[in-house]
């Protein structure tokens, strides 16, 4: 699996690493069906400093076309985990997530 980032946060190149060790791990085994995965973050302006850490995930699959989420959270980790969450669990429920036969 290839996976892109991008962040309009600063200091983004601290972020790449953990980032993309988080979605090889959440994603270690559905990996076979998601040959490309993108993760975006950026600072929403929130006032007064609240919720403004947002995340995007998008996945290109194999069977189920793409997939993409959106999370904002407080903070760059709790962002990052409620949008894989989300896009695991459409991969899920859209059936593609089996292996086929003879797989």
């Amino acid at each position: 699996m290839q996976i892109f980032f991008t962040s309009q946060a600063g200091e983004s190149d601290k972020f790449r690493d953990p980032v993309v060790q988080r979605v090889n791990f959440v994603m270690r085994r559905m990996a076979w069906l998601v040959p490309t995965a993108t993760v975006e973050l950026s600072e929403v302006n929130a006032p007064g400093g609240g919720v403004d850490k947002r995340c995007l995930v998008e996945l290109k699959t194999v069977r189920a076309g793409r997939v993409v989420v959106t999370s904002i959270a407080r903070d760059w980790h709790c962002a990052l985990d409620h949008a894989l969450t989300g896009a695991m669990g459409a991969l899920r429920s859209s059936g593609q997530a089996r292996p086929q036969a003879g797989r």
